[in-house]
Order: structure tokens, then C-alpha cells, then sequence
């Protein structure tokens, strides 16, 4: 079960990593190309995404590690204890 439990993280850490940087470029492709803004909301976005995917990656290790290292005898943690 705590295989399956690190395996479902392992997922979340990849989501969370690959998934903002993506939106938040898009978003600012949409916002330049139907709003007028200029070239620098692209590396506004860029820079917003790569933040956010870090700040996943972070939160995702930490709780890998914290359930790596719990005892078999702990229940297992919901989604809003995570953190």
C-alpha cells in the first residue's frame, strides 16, 4: 500500500512540475495575442510558471519524504494533511 501511496505522489510531483509552466505561457500567449499586450508578458508568464513548478517540486518532496520515512503503523494521510 505505502508503494502505492509513493507511486500516486510520484504522479502529483510530475503534474505539479510539468503542468504550470505550460498554462502560464499559454495564458500569456492569449493575453498578447488577443489583448495587445506586449512580448514581455511571455517572459512574465515564463517566469510565474517556472515559480509555481518549483514551489510543486518542493512541497512534492517534502511529502515523499515524509512518507517514505512513516512508520507502517501510521494511517495514511489525507490530501489536506499533506503539507
Amino acid at each position: 500500500m505505502k508503494d502505492l501511496t509513493l507511486l500516486t505522489w510520484l504522479t502529483q510531483l510530475g503534474l505539479s512540475v510539468a503542468v504550470p509552466p505550460v498554462l502560464f505561457v499559454l495564458l500569456a500567449v492569449w493575453l498578447r495575442d488577443s489583448q495587445g499586450w506586449g512580448a514581455w508578458v511571455i517572459w512574465a508568464g515564463i517566469i510565474l510558471g517556472l515559480y509555481c513548478a518549483a514551489h510543486g517540486l518542493v512541497t512534492s518532496m517534502k511529502t515523499l519524504k515524509k512518507i517514505s520515512e512513516a512508520k507502517k503503523d501510521d494511517p495514511p494521510k489525507a490530501f489536506n494533511e499533506h503539507t
